[in-house]
Order: structure tokens, then C-alpha cells, then sequence
């Protein structure tokens, strides 16, 4: 029961108890309730002690009975421990921090281990405020992790709180979002306190991300403006979580979105000291060609001859064999467009293979020439990536030039990269780059494995409408297992393919609508989210009419004083099934500033689609 609510009960019972017993004392209610005590006196002992210590007693056992029926009615018991609790916990808390084995702000891991020079320096920092929740998130982590304790105690006792710290410096230039890094958290918003759209227990409460929630990977639905106020936190978040050394973070966006100051360690681009290699470190062939064949043809998938590319993938990895083979290294953009396209190419290889001895390379060659006829598309799209601006953001083999190379599958250390796609005429293959992260991010599973079990691998995409194919459908499922997720942003569901909406939704834990979403969008999610049973009244009025001579007169008074006519009410209790939220309420009636979500955890907690104020 809420707190408001329980104090009125108990004020209104403690009143009526009063007022019971200033009746009964001073007569106002007869001496009928004396009877027992005047019954059981003997005549002649009413003047005497006797009769005065009955009388207190009797007194006593009344008052006894009121307080306990009118202490029941007003929940006394439960008033009395919820003050309890409120005058207790401060004279707790105060008790906690006088000693410094439970003050976090002492250090106390580090004292119960041993380290206690280590615990004074880093307690000296924090009192002068050359500490951070970064630094305390950082050192606690590590030193909870299992890591070379002696060289954390001796990098405390020369840096204090700038041990340990990550490359990319100790903090953030500018914070937006409300952190707590002590349980990785971030704050988006509170819950809306309304009984008709929010269940009680989420009224009025505020509303974070952690690693937990995005580990079973997100979609928000909704545009620019309002999308931003889920994102934009969450990716703050995830790049302070990277500094203290528990998380690692891949942004996908466009080159014009303003990139701040030191919010990246890696930024890889046209322009940039960084190129992304096609391959994304992998060794494998098979691995390398089904990778590449879903980030160029995975959003065909449904119109080629096998349903879900894998002839793409096949064919590839018959010329990345022999290719890999032969020069110890898997082609270039250029070199593959040449190798698909051109029989020039297929020969050259042919020869070097044939001049090796290779008699394997000249088989898998032999076999793409029988199946060549099938990979027309496959040309198509390896001729998009074959534009300077595209392959300035790809580096393989020749065409590094000297850049820096970001493999994804070596991401195996807390970290924050940030790939721009070109923009311009490239939209095509801007999808093709990003398909071709989030596959590699996806592979990389395996690699995860050996992550530090608390550190987070986040990928968050922004526009990720062509993205979605039921081969990565398949894959972020997989995530929640390794401790990975993927925040998916879309401006509409109307982008993502129609057969893979449903499948979206489903599998992804998080889904989250903001105010401006299209009526498409909102039919997609209103689905998502089902039915609940509802309990509806329904009252209806009647007209009563009298049939006796009195009755009539009865009513023609009541009639005269009240100007109504006299009627019966009738209330209908009925439980029936409706949509949690409506389509037309998702895309129309949404106040800006406003989103619909529904969260679960990757150890099975959900909650119901609760409407948050950003």
C-alpha cells in the first residue's frame, strides 16, 4: 500500500477509535457496554477499593479492544515498521560509515586483502578530489577481476588514483546522461505516474540501462530528435564503462554525425588514421566467405536459388582459397572484383597455381567456373565497395598504404571505436560496410570467450533498417551467452523487410518507442507487446416504478427534492482481453520528450511496456 494512502487510513482510525471512547466515557452512548462490571460487583463494595481497581482494570480491557479493532482497520502494526525502518536506516548508515571496513570511500576490499597503503592512498585521493567515479569503477574492477594484484598495489602507491588508467584518459569532457558506475547503470528517464498506461509498481520510478538489460541487445524505434535521448546516454555509458576497463564499444554511423573529443579511441573513416579490414582478422576461409557473402548479398537472401546465400558463400570461398593459398594473404577489393568479374583474373591465378602444383587451388577454381553462372549480384555488389571514397574506409592486403588497420575479431581489450560510412552517392554500400561489422562482431563470439566475464562488447548501429537478415537475426540471439549486444537504431520498422519485423522483435529483449514513430512502426510493436486481461464495470441505470399507493408518493417526493427520477443501479464485472498499448496510441498520442519500452535481463527478467519520460 502506498505510504500517502496507509498514514490517511491510520489517521482516519485513530479519530474513530478517539471518538469511541470519548463517547463511551462520558455516557453519551448509554452504560450499557458497565453491564459486566456492574454485574459482577457484589452489593455494598461499589464504594470500596475493590470496585475503584475493577473499574480501572475493566476501563483498561476496553480501551484494550479499541485500540486493537481500530489499530487492525488503520494498518497501525505496519505504520509502526515503516517508521521503524526510516528512523533506523539513517542511524545504520551513520554506523557503517564510522568504520572503514564497510565505507566504500575506505576501500575496504583492498584493506581486507592486504593492501592497506594502497586503500590510504587511494582514500587521500578521493578527500583532495583527485578521484573520479571512473577511476573508483576502474581499480575497483581490476582489482575484483582477478588481476596481478601486486602490480595494482604498485601502481596505486606511484599514481594513486590515475593507476592503471586507459589510454584514452580517465574521463569523459562532457557528461549528459546520470551514471552510476558502481553498478553500471545509466539513467533514461522515469516512469510516467499514470494508473491507466503504467502498472503500480512502476509509477514514479526511474528507468536505467545496464549491461544486463543490453545484453539481450535492443531496437529503438523513432526519429532523430527523440531517438537520441535513449542512444545517446546509453552510448556515453558504454564509453565511461570503457575507460574503467569493463566494456568495449563499436559505433556504426554516418560521417557527418559530430564526433566529440575524446570520446573515441579508434576512428575509422575516409579521412582517418584508421582503415577497417574487410576481413576482419579472420583466418579461416569458410568463416571469411560466409562473412563477406552476408554482408553483400545477406539482404537478397530471400531472392537467390538457395533461400540463404549460401551459393554466394560457397563461390567465394572457392576463389579466396586458391587466392590465400598462393599469396598468404585473402584479396583486396580491387584484386576480388577482378577475380568475380574478369576470366583474366581467374587465369592468372590459375597459372600461379598450376605453376606451384597446387592441385587443390586448381580444383576449387574449376568448380566456381561450373557455378560462376549464379553470382551476377555478387559482382554488382563488390563493384559498389570498388569506389575510392569506399575504398578509403577498407584496407586488405596492398591497400592499407600505410594506415592503421582495425581488425574486430583482435578487439579483445576495453575500448571505443567509431566507423563513419561514407555518405554522398554510397548509401548502397554504406549498408554493405555496415553488414560487414556487424557480421564480423557476430563471428566474433569465439574470441569473446576470453574476455574478462565482466567485460560488456556493445555494437551500436545507427540506421540499422538493412541490417536485419535472419542469418544475424540468428546471431544476436547467440550474444546474451557472451556477454554482447546490439543496440539497433531505426527511424521506422517500415525499412526492415516485412517477413523479418515480427522476428525482430522477438528477438531482440529491449524494444523501445519514441514519440514520432510511424503508424507502421507503431502496428509492429503494438503487436509485439500482446494482450493483457483487464477487468471492465459497466453500470447501467434503471427507471424503478412503484406500485403501491405509498411507494408512488415515496417517489414523488424523492422526485420533487432530487428532480431525477428513481432508479436501481446495476454493475456488470467482466474480464476481457486488450492490446497493452494500441497502435494508434504508440504513433499519435505519444508526448514528445516521451517513449514506450519493455526490458528484460539476460537472466529472464521482463517488464510490461512502461511509458517513460526521457
Amino acid at each position: 500500500m502506498p505510504t500517502r494512502q496507509l498514514a490517511v487510513e491510520a489517521v482516519v482510525s485513530a479519530v474513530a477509535g478517539w471518538l469511541l471512547w470519548s463517547l463511551l466515557d462520558h455516557g453519551y452512548l448509554g452504560d450499557y457496554w458497565l453491564w459486566p462490571l456492574l454485574m459482577a460487583t457484589p452489593d455494598g463494595y461499589f464504594q470500596s477499593t475493590y470496585f475503584v481497581i475493577a473499574s480501572l482494570t475493566y476501563y483498561a480491557l476496553a480501551l484494550a479492544v479499541i485500540l486493537v479493532v481500530f489499530g487492525r482497520l488503520g494498518a497501525w502494526p505496519e505504520v509502526l515498521s515503516r517508521v521503524r525502518k526510516a528512523l533506523a536506516t539513517p542511524a545504520e548508515e551513520v554506523g557503517s560509515a564510522r568504520g572503514p571496513g564497510a565505507d566504500p570511500a575506505q576501500w575496504p576490499q583492498l584493506r581486507a586483502d592486504g593492501a592497506v597503503s594502497a586503500a590510504d592512498r587511494l582514500t587521500a585521493d578521493l578527500h583532495v578530489g583527485r578521484m573520479t567515479d571512473v577511476d573508483q569503477a576502474r581499480i575497483a574492477h581490476a582489482w575484483s577481476s582477478g588481476r596481478a594484484r601486486a602490480e595494482i598495489t604498485s601502481q596505486v602507491l606511484a599514481l594513486g588514483a590515475a593507476a592503471l588508467a586507459e589510454p584514452g584518459g580517465r574521463d569523459l569532457p562532457g557528461r549528459v546522461g546520470q551514471h552510476d558506475l558502481s553498478v553500471r547503470q545509466v539513467r533514461i528517464g522515469t516512469a510516467v505516474d499514470d494508473r491507466e498506461r503504467n502498472p503500480h509498481p512502476y509509477r514514479g520510478v526511474g528507468v536505467a540501462l545496464d549491461p544486463a538489460v543490453l545484453g539481450t541487445s535492443a531496437v529503438v524505434v523513432g526519429p532523430d530528435e527523440s531517438a537520441a535521448g535513449v542512444v545517446q546516454p546509453v552510448v556515453e555509458s558504454l564509453c565511461l564503462q570503457a575507460l574503467a576497463g569493463q566494456a568495449v564499444l563499436i559505433t556504426v554511423t554516418s560521417a557527418r554525425t559530430p564526433l566529440l573529443p575524446g570520446w573515441y579511441d579508434v576512428v575509422v573513416g575516409a579521412t582517418t588514421e584508421w582503415a577497417l579490414d574487410l576481413y576482419g582478422g579472420v583466418d579461416d576461409v569458410d568463416t571469411a566467405a560466409g562473412i563477406l557473402a552476408e554482408a553483400l548479398t545477406g539482404d537478397l537472401a530471400a531472392l537467390q536459388p538457395e533461400g540463404d546465400g549460401q551459393r554466394t558463400a560457397a563461390a567465394l570461398a572457392l576463389l579466396l582459397g586458391p587466392w590465400r593459398a598462393l599469396h598468404g594473404r585473402f584479396p583486396s577489393v580491387v584484386e576480388l572484383r577482378d577475380l568475380v568479374e574478369g576470366e583474366a583474373g581467374r587465369a592468372a591465378l590459375r597459372a600461379a597455381a598450376e605453376a606451384q602444383g597446387s592441385a587443390e587451388a586448381v580444383r576449387d577454381l574449376d568448380a566456381y567456373e561450373r557455378r560462376s553462372a549464379g553470382v551476377g549480384v555478387l559482382a554488382d555488389r563488390l563493384m559498389l565497395l570498388d569506389r575510392p571514397a569506399v575504398r578509403a574506409v577498407l584496407a586488405s592486403g596492398p591497400e592499407a598504404g600505410g594506415r592503421r588497420v582495425l581488425r574486430l575479431r583482435d578487439l579483445v581489450r576495453p575500448g571505443r571505436v567509431r566507423i563513419e560510412l561514407p555518405e554522398g552517392g554510397h548509401r548502397e554500400a554504406s549498408r554493405i560496410l555496415a553488414r560487414l561489422v556487424l557480421g564480423h562482431f557476430l563471428a566474433g563470439k569465439s574470441a569473446r570467450t576470453r574476455f574478462d566475464t565482466d567485460v560488456f562488447a556493445a555494437l551500436v548501429v545507427d540506421d540499422g533498417a538493412r541490417l536485419i537478415t535472419s542469418e544475424t537475426l540468428r546471431g544476436v540471439q547467440q550474444l546474451r551467452a557472451h556477454h554482447a549486444g546490439v543496440l539497433f537504431r531505426l527511424r521506422t520498422l517500415a525499412d526492415v523487410p516485412e517477413a523479418l519485423r515480427g522476428p525482430l522483435l522477438g528477438t531482440v529483449g529491449c524494444r523501445i518507442a519514441c514519440a514520432g514513430m510511424s503508424p507502421a512502426g507503431a502496428h509492429e510493436l503494438a503487436s509485439a507487446w500482446g494482450t493483457e486481461w483487464v477487468e471492465t464495470r459497466t453500470v447501467t441505470h434503471r427507471q424503478v416504478r412503484a406500485e403501491e399507493p405509498l411507494g408512488k408518493v415515496l417517489h414523488a417526493l424523492r422526485r420533487v427534492v432530487t428532480g431525477k427520477p428513481v432508479t436501481a443501479e446495476s454493475v456488470t464485472v467482466r474480464r476481457e482481453e486488450r492490446p497493452r498499448w494500441s497502435a494508434s496510441a504508440l504513433a499519435h498520442e505519444l508526448p514528445a520528450g516521451h517513449a514506450v519500452l519493455s526490458l528484460s535481463t539476460v537472466g529472464g527478467q521482463r517488464t510490461p511496456p512502461i511509458l517513460t519520460r526521457l
